[in-house]
């Protein structure tokens, strides 16, 4: 009998284990920018399928530092309403991608606050 082991590793999952920095950690962030960062890819997070069965919708407020590439450098959570909800999003916004945030015509790191809605309505 022969056996074939597939292993296979999803691009988020690498994304997350990247980040590696908490967003305190990150102190050169910019306070005030000219031009604010502007979401150009921004995968949207899965939804927990126990949630979507039992029609429960919520918000997760998830702070992010960009660079001054438009990755994001670090994010965690600041308040969510259902735990369950956290995980998904924090994996979601690893893969998101930013046109950087400018001051004086220069990309900065900024630090931003970014809702994520999980809407069981649509």
């Amino acid at each position: 009998m022969k056996i074939i082991l597939t292993i296979t590793v999803s691009f988020m999952l690498t994304c997350t284990a990247l980040m590696a920095l908490s967003v305190a950690e990150v102190t050169d962030v910019t306070p005030k920018v000219d031009v604010a960062p502007m979401p150009m890819q921004t995968p949207p997070p899965q939804f927990p399928e126990a949630l979507r069965k039992a029609g429960v919708s919520g918000v997760v407020l998830v702070i992010l530092v960009i660079d001054e590439s438009g990755n994001v450098l670090a994010s965690e959570i600041k308040k969510s309403s259902q735990p369950e909800f956290e995980a998904p999003a924090l994996a979601a916004v690893a893969n998101w991608k930013f046109k950087p945030a400018t001051l004086a015509n220069k990309a900065v790191k900024v630090r931003v606050s970014i809702p994520i809605r999980f809407n069981n309505e649509e």
